[in-house]
C-alpha cells in the first residue's frame, strides 16, 4: 500500500517493540539503565538519529513542544545511531547531546543493533510504542510532529480507558553544566579592531574577544533561546553560527535554528533581522522575494561573493544569496536534493553545505555530508575539488581525486591561493592546493574543528569540541598522517537483479487527507550511483510506487530515492485547514544477489501493511 486517505481512523497495527540495545550506554539518565519494561504505561517516541544530519537536527527542534506539553506521558529517546566513523565514538555523542539541547534519554548505538531491530533505513526515523510495548506508527524525515501530537492524544484516551497509562515524571536527568567561557563555538570572524566575533552556538550567543583570542570583551545576545532584535543584552538567537563583514562594518549572522539572517553593528551591540521569517522553508515555499518575508532553512555559514552575501543553506541541500541593496533573497545554486552533482548552479546537488569562504573568483565550500571541498565560478558553475559522494569519507592525503575528509565544516581561504579545511570529524586541518591537486594535512590532536581565520602568519582554529580558540603557525611543511579510508557501517539491502517494486509508504494523518486542491499532492525522485545501476525507473513522477529495472551486470550501488507528501484536516467546515509537508531522502546500498528481495518498502509515514 503506498498511500491511503480514510474517512475514519484504521484499527493500527501493533507489532511488539524490539528490546533497546546499544553498547555505548544511556545519557541523560543519571547513569541509570534502561529497559522497555521499565517504561511500559508510558507513550515512547523513538527518535533514530545521528549528529551530522541536519534533518535530524530539525526533527528534535520539531519535538520540543511535544516535550513539555506531554511530559508526564510521553517518553522521548534518542537512539544514536551513526553515519560516520567520528560518530560512533561515545564521547562524540555525549558532546552531540549537549551541544544540541537535548532534554531526553538518548541510547548510543554504535553499532547500530536498535536501529536494525526497527527496520530503519534513513535518518531520521520516528517510531511510536503504545503504553502496552507495541510500535504502532513509524515515520521517516521531517514535518510528522503534528500527526505524533495526535496520535499521542489519541493513545492517551484509549490507554486512560483501559487502565494501562502511568502517568509521572521521565527519566531524564539534565546534565551538570560545565563553566567554560565558550561552549560549542561554531564560526569566528576576525574583526577590524583586531578582535575576534565567535558564534557561541550552544550557548545562543556571540562572544567578542580580545586580540589574544581568550579574553572575553563582551557577550552579545541574552544566552537564551529565542528570536527577538534588540540591544546587545536583549537580542536573542537560536543557535547562531556563520559570520560575514559586511562593507559597511556591520556582521550578518547566520542564525541558524532561527533559520534567519541577523545584523549585528558592532559599534552598538545592535541586532536586528536581515532575512527571514523564523519559519523553516518547505517544498513549495517562496524561493525569492523580498528577504524579510522568505523563509529559509537552517543557513550554516554566510560569504560575500560578487556583491551579494552567499548563504549556505544547511537544511536544504543548497546555496542562496542575499543582496544587500535590493533586501530580497534567492537561491544560487542546487535543486534541494542531496547528493554530488556538479554542472549549471540550476542543476547542481549539494548535501548539507556548512562552510563558505570566498576569493576574488571562487566561492569555496566545505559540503558536509559529501565530505567534499567544492567551488563555484564567477559564472555560476559547480566544481568539486575533493569528495565522490554521501558514502566515502576518511582521512587520506595527495592527489585530490583520491584524497579524502571526513564531514569537514570549515573552509579558509590562504594568500597563496590554496585552501585550508577544517576536517572537521578528523580533528585535523587540512591544505587543498589548486595550483599541484595535492591534498596535505597541517596540524592533528585538534577537538571538532569547525572554522579557522588567518591572522597574519598565524591560523586560528575553532575548536568546537574544545571549547576555545587555538592559534596555530602556518607549517611549511606537511604532518604525515596514516592514510584512512571509510564507507557508511549500514549493511546493504540484498535485491534481486531486474525487476524490483519500489513503495513508498504514506498514510495521512488521523484526521487528515492528501492535499489535491493545487494538483499532486506527492512526488517521488529516483536516481542511482552508479547511474549505470538503474536501467529503468528513474527521474520524478507523482505516484509514490514504482517499478525499477536493476542492471544485473552492475553488483551494487546506491538508490537514491526523495518522497514528499501533502496532507491537509479532513474538514469540509474548516475554510482554511491547516497543511503539512512529510519528505525524506533515502540513500540505500543496495547489492544485487540472485534471490534477493523483488520490493523495496520505505515507510515515510505509516505502518508497512506488507511487511
Amino acid at each position: 500500500m503506498s498511500e491511503t486517505s480514510p474517512a475514519r481512523t484504521p484499527r493500527r497495527a501493533r507489532v511488539r517493540a524490539p528490546e533497546l540495545i546499544g553498547k555505548g550506554g544511556w545519557l541523560n539518565t543519571g547513569d541509570k539503565q534502561y529497559t522497555l519494561a521499565d517504561l511500559r504505561g508510558r507513550i515512547v517516541v523513538l527518535d533514530f538519529w545521528t549528529f551530522c544530519c541536519i534533518n535530524c537536527l530539525h526533527v528534535l527542534d520539531e519535538l520540543r513542544e511535544l516535550e513539555e506539553r506531554h511530559r508526564d506521558t510521553v517518553v522521548i529517546i534518542g537512539v544514536h545511531s551513526p553515519k560516520f566513523v567520528h560518530e560512533a565514538e561515545h564521547q562524540a555523542v555525549v558532546d552531540a547531546v549537549e551541544r544540541y539541547g537535548v532534554e531526553h534519554p538518548v541510547l548510543d548505538d554504535p553499532e547500530l543493533a536498535t536501529w536494525k531491530q526497527y527496520a530503519v533505513r534513513a535518518w531520521p526515523t520516528l517510531v511510536v510504542i503504545d503504553p502496552e510495548g507495541y510500535v504502532v506508527a513509524q515515520h521517516a524525515g521531517e514535518g510528522h510532529a503534528h500527526a505524533i501530537a495526535r496520535l499521542v492524544e489519541e493513545l492517551e484516551a484509549e490507554h486512560e480507558a483501559k487502565g494501562t497509562l502511568r502517568r509521572g515524571d521521565g527519566p531524564y536527568v539534565p546534565p551538570e553544566p560545565e563553566p567554560t567561557a565558550l561552549r560549542f563555538p561554531g564560526k569566528a570572524l576576525l574583526l577590524p579592531s583586531g578582535n575576534f566575533l565567535v558564534s557561541d552556538t550552544t550557548r545562543h550567543q556571540l562572544v567578542e574577544l580580545a586580540q589574544d583570542a581568550e579574553t572575553v570583551v563582551r557577550r552579545i545576545g541574552s544566552g537564551t533561546r529565542g528570536f527577538a532584535d534588540g540591544p546587545a543584552a536583549e537580542a536573542s538567537f537560536s543557535e547562531p553560527q556563520g559570520l560575514a563583514l559586511l562593507d559597511d562594518g556591520s556582521v550578518v549572522v547566520a542564525d541558524t535554528v532561527n533559520h534567519a539572517l541577523r545584523r549585528l553593528d558592532p559599534t552598538t551591540g545592535e541586532v536586528t533581522t536581515l532575512a527571514g521569517t523564523g519559519r523553516q522553508w518547505w517544498q513549495g515555499s517562496p524561493t525569492s522575494g523580498p528577504a524579510r518575508e522568505i523563509d529559509l532553512s537552517s543557513p550554516w555559514d554566510v560569504a560575500v561573493f560578487g556583491g551579494r552575501v552567499w548563504i549556505a543553506m544547511a537544511g536544504v541541500h543548497q546555496l542562496w544569496a542575499y543582496d544587500p541593496e535590493s533586501r530580497t533573497v534567492a537561491v544560487a545554486a542546487g535543486t534541494t536534493n542531496e547528493g554530488l552533482v556538479d554542472g549549471p548552479a540550476a542543476e547542481a546537488w549539494f548535501a548539507q553545505p556548512s562552510g563558505l569562504a570566498a576569493t576574488a573568483d571562487r566561492l569555496w565550500l566545505a559540503d558536509s555530508e559529501t565530505s567534499a571541498l567544492r567551488w563555484v565560478d564567477p559564472e555560476g558553475h559547480v566544481h568539486t575539488a575533493v569528495g565522490t559522494g554521501l558514502f566515502d569519507f576518511g582521512h587520506r592525503d595527495g592527489a585530490a581525486e583520491q584524497a579524502l575528509f571526513q564531514h569537514p565544516l570549515g573552509v579558509t581561504a590562504l594568500p597563496d591561493g590554496s585552501v585550508a579545511v577544517s576536517d572537521t570529524y578528523n580533528h585535523a586541518l587540512r591544505r587543498y592546493d589548486p595550483a599541484t591537486g595535492e591534498v596535505t594535512t597541517l596540524a592533528t590532536d585538534l577537538r571538532e574543528p569547525s572554522d579557522a581565520v588567518l591572522v597574519g602568519d598565524d591560523i586560528v582554529v575553532v575548536e568546537s569540541a574544545r571549547h576555545r580558540l587555538t592559534r596555530l603557525r602556518l607549517p611549511e611543511e606537511a604532518v604525515r598522517v596514516e592514510s584512512v579510508a571509510h564507507r557508511t557501517q549500514r549493511a546493504a539491502t540484498e535485491v534481486a537483479p531486474g525487476r524490483l517494486r519500489l513503495d513508498v509508504i504514506f498514510q495521512a494523518p488521523a484526521g487528515q487527507k492528501l492535499d489535491t486542491r493545487y494538483g499532486p499532492s506527492t512526488r517521488l525522485l529516483v536516481s542511482s550511483t552508479p547511474p549505470e545501476l538503474l536501467l529503468k525507473g528513474e527521474g520524478a513522477d507523482t505516484d509514490l510506487t514504482r517499478e525499477l529495472d536493476l542492471n544485473p551486470a552492475v553488483s551494487e550501488g546506491v538508490l537514491h530515492v526523495s518522497a514528499m507528501a501533502a496532507s491537509c484536516d479532513d474538514d469540509p467546515a474548516n475554510q482554511y485547514p491547516a497543511c503539512h509537508v512529510h519528505q525524506q531522502d533515502w540513500g540505500v546500498p543496495v547489492r544485487l544477489t540472485e534471490g534477493g528481495a523483488d520490493r523495496l518498502p520505505l515507510v515515510l509515514a505509516g505502518m508497512d501493511q506488507d511487511a
